[in-house]
């Protein structure tokens, strides 16, 4: 009996020990050409831009050598919080100022500048969607004013194996898969960081993308930026079933502490 059990608990904590190459993110894996330290990994070359849609909301905002020219233009007070539509990107921890100062894309696509009217913008690059409001605008002046028109930071999703879940804003132009774990509180280490998935919206629909945080390879794929809108999850391991990241090594610690009990009780009624 003493011996089913002993076997028994080497089963369970073989089962409970998570090995470092399922953690460790940025491996050589065997598959791959090594990539060695210090060298060059160029980025990926991406045939994609990010097309503005409904619901996204953008900054914009109006340059002049005369802003009693584009004072009309501007929302009362906006001046006051860093122009048109906020352009300066920014904000403290866990506030999103870009939301009250910002202009929201409505369902039809449309954002509505004060003077100019509706303007349909959704379809569009943040470039073209900034020539767009520039033609606008021109037929008021003849004198040139320059317009600056992006995306309010990149709103992504986490679902899944983080330690922290929900909509997060990294305010950036440009952030890494990384850049986006880091900022929310890094994975459990019960996520399965070879299989992290990525739900990107595209202009009409939405894909589905697998990629692999224990492959270094990672740095050159084209989903080592992330995009506004993404939604990463992550799934759990197996072992999952035994306790959470939180919960796991408290949870086979009672179990040894049981089956050691048990293993007493055992040699006591028996006498060997």
């Amino acid at each position: 009996m003493k011996k089913i059990l002993f076997v028994a608990s080497i089963v369970v904590f073989a089962t409970g020990c998570i090995s470092n190459k399922r953690i460790t993110y940025l491996q050589n894996l065997p598959d791959n050409t090594p990539i060695e330290l210090n060298e060059f990994i160029p980025f990926a070359e991406v045939d994609y831009q990010y097309i503005l849609q409904p619901f996204d909301i953008v900054s914009i905002d109006f340059a002049t050598s005369d802003p009693e020219l584009i004072e009309a233009f501007s929302f009362q007070n906006s001046q006051n919080v860093g122009a048109l539509g906020g352009g300066g990107g920014g904000g403290g921890a866990g506030s999103d100022p870009l939301y009250f100062r910002g202009y929201s894309i409505d369902q039809l696509g449309f954002v509505e500048v004060p003077k100019l009217g509706k303007i349909k913008i959704s379809g569009l690059t943040e470039e073209q969607a900034k020539n767009k409001v520039q033609l606008e605008i021109n037929k008021f002046f003849k004198e040139e004013i320059f317009v600056k028109l992006g995306i309010a930071g990149i709103r992504y999703t986490t679902l899944g194996e983080f330690n922290s879940v929900g909509v997060n804003v990294i305010y950036k132009n440009r952030a890494t898969i990384f850049d986006a774990l880091a900022n929310s509180g890094e994975t459990t280490i019960l996520g399965k960081k070879n299989k992290l998935f990525i739900i990107r919206q595209y202009d009409g629909g939405t894909k589905i993308h697998q990629i692999n945080l224990n492959d270094r390879a990672i740095l050159a794929s084209p989903f080592y930026f992330i995009q506004p809108n993404d939604i990463l999850y992550m799934e759990p391991m197996n072992i999952r079933q035994f306790g959470n990241a939180d919960n796991l090594t408290a949870s086979l610690a009672l179990f040894a502490g049981l089956l050691a009990s048990t293993l007493l009780i055992i040699n006591l009624v028996t006498g060997n």
